[in-house]
């Protein structure tokens, strides 16, 4: 047979809301090759899929049982096939429903199914019954009666229904027939009948055929020889008390146990009365190991446990028989009935569904939803009745719930959100409890284990962090430590530091300050001038190495504070070479006011309280100064001053723990008429900042060289666009002496008109005239002005007119003296030097 049969079964309703599927049933033939496919779920189930969402891509599970593993599910597509050979024999023995079964679930958890799968393993005829004994002999009176029984061996058939053990079959003779009988628990055995008065005279022995068949398709059968041997006359065999008899033992009956004392008679005396008791030649050795008969006393004891669960009856043929000769047995049937105890504990079989290692813990991401899947729970009992049925309740402290799903089959879901930081592992207890009496329980644990995902960003201890340095510190100067700190595992809980980007007046916070990314170590890059900047905030971001990184932001201030590094400068009154001219009236009464230092310090707190003192110059003690305010008053008239000028030295000192100090040196005139020596001094201008005036200057400097700079380029590149009618007189010198066509021409001192040029550099445009334009009178002026103010000029330009040459060309004369320049309007030939005949 390699057909191969699915059938799918109905739907068993699931309680759980989120895990709703089908048990589904196939049937297949034993002894299929391997890798036959029996069905694919995901066709199967189609249905119950077709309600997830689309994207969702599947996964089958298998949870697997104890015989399971002849089976393998495929993950992709749910596709059940045979992994290896199923003799059903074995696997099953004798039993009527042999079932493989296993549970299959979806995956992601998030769309979890649970599917409950049962696959039939049908019998084939692939074995023939079988007898023990290739020979049966038997041994039978002469004067046995027309009918008398004697039971005959049992043959073996493993298969199952119609395969299995069918009837068994003699061959045909006139004195015996089979009689077939079937025991409580459905074997057919048989019983050899005597049909007529034996004759051991006439014939002494028989040998028959005995056969056992089965109704496979097609049949098998299997033979043994019966050897039959007929014996002399014994009067009187034995008799039982009763032909059958009826037993139930407990199954935890102990050994020893005294199940019947057999009583059978004998009419005969002496030693034809004598009977021994036996078990029958064709019981199986299975009754020979549980179970002991005296041969005396017909006692049948238990030598071994029962357990139900094992075998629940038990067929016993014994047989008495008298110590005469030619003795004929009698027989008598003992159906013993194993009464179940509760004597099993439940059996709990846990399927955890994330799994690492050996598999004694399950794990969870603390991100998973409520209800999500954790195990899968079976219990089983192999008692009967209330004594196999189960209870199986989950220890869990709430945390988890236990959801029944059929028959004794659990499921076991978060019953609240898990937090790994909060508690990072479970530990449950399944309870399996029977209702028997006493009931029995089985307790087992299993751990789960919460995995982390990256849900906490790090945290500072503060979103604001306040920090002080003193100024001029050194750069690389450590300044402080922060630290984020973060309460997940591995990678998600790595934090490193880093300062976001921000400027301070225009440069980068990165060439400030720097921040180790490793331990959040903050130093500083630059010296601190606290003049310049007194404070600097930014911002610190501690980020996890999670996926995605999760980050979180503090605030540094860092306050810079002042060092005594800025001495006292005195900005009133004005000083020249730390000294100042003060005029003062003649009649300044005691205690009016002279003049008043006033001085700045940049520092700041007590580096800037300033202290003046007169140090110098008052030995007379005419002048008092205020050490606070600095204001120099009269300590007594200055009339009685007999002097009319004074140079007080005053020092003004700041307060610093390493004191700084300005000195100046006031020279105090005293005048009579003190209206006409005081300088109206505006108090906002003596507070100018010199830098600031430094500043102004340079920036009026950079104005003016740029003005200069764009005028320069503008008059260049108006010269470029007059190349066209101003020539070198060099180059057109060098031009025309090789020009082939021009003819030589003396130049004249009539041609040459003298123009001053200004500094020396700009040349005047050459303009075309006529040598009579230009008067002789006039003419000789200039040249008797060249002649005499040769020395005053610096430089000038010679106009050569000609009404032969329309362009015009410059020629330098090397030996004037200012030099000339030499411009010629016309063609013709440049006269050489010392031809010139003004020159001579």
């Amino acid at each position: 047979m390699t057909g191969l049969f699915l059938t799918v079964a109905t739907v068993v309703a699931l309680a759980a809301h989120h895990a709703a599927g089908k048990t589904l049933k196939y049937q297949i033939y034993e002894e299929q090759k391997v890798g036959t496919v029996i069905a694919r779920l995901k066709e199967d189930v189609a249905d119950v899929l077709a309600k997830l969402p689309s994207s969702v891509s599947l996964r089958f599970r298998v949870m697997q049982r104890g015989n399971s593993n002849f089976l393998s599910v495929r993950e992709q597509d749910g596709e059940i096939s045979i992994r290896t050979k199923i003799d059903r024999e074995k696997l099953c023995d004798k039993s009527l429903n042999c079932l493989i079964q296993f549970d299959v679930l979806t995956l992601p958890t998030e769309h979890l199914q649970l599917f409950h799968v049962e696959v039939e393993v049908l019998d084939i005829n692939d074995n023939a019954p079988q007898f023990a004994r290739a020979v049966i002999p038997i041994e039978i009176s002469e004067s046995a009666a027309v009918g008398a029984r004697i039971p005959l061996d049992s043959a073996t058939d493993p298969d199952v229904g119609e395969n299995s053990l069918y009837t068994y079959a003699l061959e045909p003779n006139n004195f015996f027939k089979i009689d077939i009988q079937s025991r409580s628990d459905g074997v057919k055995y048989a019983e050899l009948v005597v049909l007529r008065e034996l004759d051991r005279e006439e014939r002494s022995s028989y040998e028959l055929q005995y056969t056992a068949s089965d109704r496979g398709v097609p049949p098998r059968t299997g033979s043994t020889l019966l050897k039959i041997n007929v014996a002399d006359s014994n009067d009187n065999s034995p008799v039982f008390e009763k032909s059958s008899y009826v037993i139930n033992l407990p199954e935890n009956s102990p050994v020893g146990t005294l199940l019947i004392d057999l009583n059978a008679t004998d009419a005969d005396d002496g030693t034809n009365a004598k009977i021994l008791y036996s078990f029958s030649n064709h019981v199986s050795p299975k009754i020979m190991e549980t179970f002991k008969i005296n041969p005396d006393s017909g006692h049948l004891t238990l030598i071994r446990r029962l357990d139900y669960e094992v075998l629940n009856s038990y067929d016993i043929d014994v047989q008495a028989q008298d110590m005469g000769p030619n003795s004929m047995p009698a027989h008598c049937k003992i159906l013993v009935k194993v009464v179940d105890v509760n004597d099993n504990k439940p059996d709990i079989s846990i399927d955890l569904m994330s799994t690492q290692g050996n598999g004694d813990a399950a794990y969870i991401s603390e991100s998973s939803l409520l209800e999500t899947f954790v195990a899968f729970v079976r219990v089983e009992d192999l008692d009967s009745g209330l004594n196999g049925e189960v209870e199986c309740k989950l220890h869990s402290q709430g945390f988890f719930k236990l959801q029944k799903k059929y028959e004794n089959n659990y499921m076991i879901l978060t019953n609240v959100s898990l937090d790994r930081e909060k508690r990072s592992e479970f530990s449950l207890t399944v309870v399996a409890e029977d209702h028997g009496t006493p009931s029995l329980s089985t307790v087992k644990h299993f751990t789960v284990h919460v995995t982390d995902e990256n849900d906490n960003p790090p945290r500072f201890e503060k979103g604001r962090y306040e920090i002080f340095k003193s100024e001029n510190n050194a750069p690389g100067a450590y300044l402080t430590s922060i630290m984020a700190t973060d309460p997940d595992l591995d990678a998600n809980g790595q934090v490193s530091y880093s300062i976001l980007e921000n400027s301070i007046h225009g440069s980068p916070i990165s060439t400030f300050v720097t921040i180790d990314p490793s331990n959040g170590a903050i130093y500083a890059l630059r010296t601190f001038d606290r003049e310049d900047l007194s404070q600097i905030s930014f911002v610190v971001q501690a980020k996890d190495a999670g996926k995605p990184a999760l980050t979180s932001n503090a605030t540094v201030t860092l306050n810079i504070l002042d060092e005594n590094d800025n001495p006292p400068v005195i900005i009133m009154p004005q000083l020249w070479n730390f000294t100042a001219n003060v005029p003062a009236s003649k009649f300044t009464e005691a205690g009016q006011l002279v003049t008043v230092v006033k001085a700045t310090d940049r520092d700041t707190g007590v580096n800037a309280e300033l202290i003046c003192s007169i140090v110098n110059g008052n030995e007379e003690g005419f002048f008092l100064i205020d050490p606070r305010t600095c204001e120099i008053h009269a300590n007594a008239s200055l009339e009685n001053f007999p002097h009319e000028h004074v140079e007080l030295t005053v020092v003004v000192r700041d307060q610093g723990s390493e004191s700084l100090s300005a000195k100046a040196v006031l020279k105090i005139t005293l005048y009579e008429n003190i209206e006409g020596h005081v300088e109206l001094i505006d108090p906002g201008a003596s507070s100018f900042d010199s830098s600031m005036i430094i500043i102004i200057s340079l920036v009026v400097i950079c104005a003016v060289l740029l003005v200069i700079m764009v005028v320069f380029a503008a008059h260049c590149n108006r010269e470029k666009k007059d190349t066209r009618h101003s020539y070198n007189c060099r180059v057109a010198e060098s031009t025309h002496q090789h020009h082939p066509k021009k003819p030589t021409r003396q130049i004249h001192k009539g041609d040459i008109t003298l123009v001053p040029t200004v500094n020396g550099t700009l040349p005047i445009r050459a303009h075309h005239r006529s040598p009579s334009a230009t008067p002789p009178m006039e003419r000789a002026q200039i040249g008797s002005r060249q002649n005499q103010n040769s020395r005053q000029s610096l430089n000038s330009l010679v106009t050569i007119s000609s009404n032969h040459i329309p362009e015009s060309f410059a020629l330098e004369l090397a030996h004037a003296t200012p030099p000339v320049e030499v411009c010629i309007a016309g063609h013709g030939q440049v006269q050489p030097e010392g031809q010139w005949p003004w020159g001579q």
